[in-house]
């Protein structure tokens, strides 16, 4: 009995070191995947003249090359069309939203974005894995500003439909309200109103 104790303690003993370092190996192994917590934008080219910058709101026409740390290009718009961002609307991931905002037209730049600000912990199987950092090389093909126009509906309208919202549901709950409430008429009353008018 007690040679099995000691065989147990010593299995037990070389289990949890290699348990440790197991944790260990995993730890250092995500912290060199995740070397990168902020959002990294450094300029590669920019026009001689760059009188007007991007602001939220404004579109952008883009070409990109996206891709993980190691080099593997994961998208890329060269071959086709400029992909068309409207900034503040949230159609691209908001690492490279943020790098695009406070540039020119013409300008290159290369963002490096951490995981939260990519794909986050899920990722995009098959593609990017998860807590993958990218890095995007941008070339900023026109810039169009937004118009007064623009600003006001993109700004006032959704204030104007939060006011609006609350008092049609109170409309529509007044209305069944008054209806659940009202006193119904019989059948024999309602027949003697047909019968007078006639």
């Amino acid at each position: 009995m007690v040679v099995l104790f000691q065989k147990f303690c010593c299995t037990m003993k070389t289990g949890v070191i290699l348990l440790l370092l197991a944790a260990f190996t995993c730890v250092l192994a995500q912290d060199e995947q995740n070397a990168i917590e902020e959002l990294l934008v450094e300029t590669l080219a920019k026009p001689e003249t760059c009188s007007v910058l991007s602001e939220m709101g404004d579109t952008l026409q883009i070409h990109y090359t996206g891709k993980l740390m190691d080099g593997k290009v994961i998208d890329s718009s060269l071959s086709r069309d400029p992909l068309i961002v409207e900034l503040g609307k949230k159609t691209v991931i908001p690492g490279l939203e943020q790098s695009l905002v406070g540039i020119c037209e013409g300008q290159k730049i290369k963002a490096t974005i951490p995981s939260q600000l990519a794909y986050g912990k899920r990722g995009y199987p098959p593609t990017i894995p998860g807590d993958a950092a990218l890095e995007f090389e941008v070339e900023v093909v026109s810039l169009m500003q937004q118009t007064p126009w623009q600003k006001l509906v993109n700004d006032v309208f959704p204030l104007v439909c939060l006011g609006l919202v609350p008092t049609l549901l109170g409309m529509v709950g007044l209305y069944l309200y008054k209806k659940a409430n009202a006193q119904p008429q019989s059948k024999k009353k309602a027949k003697d109103k047909k019968s007078k008018k006639k």
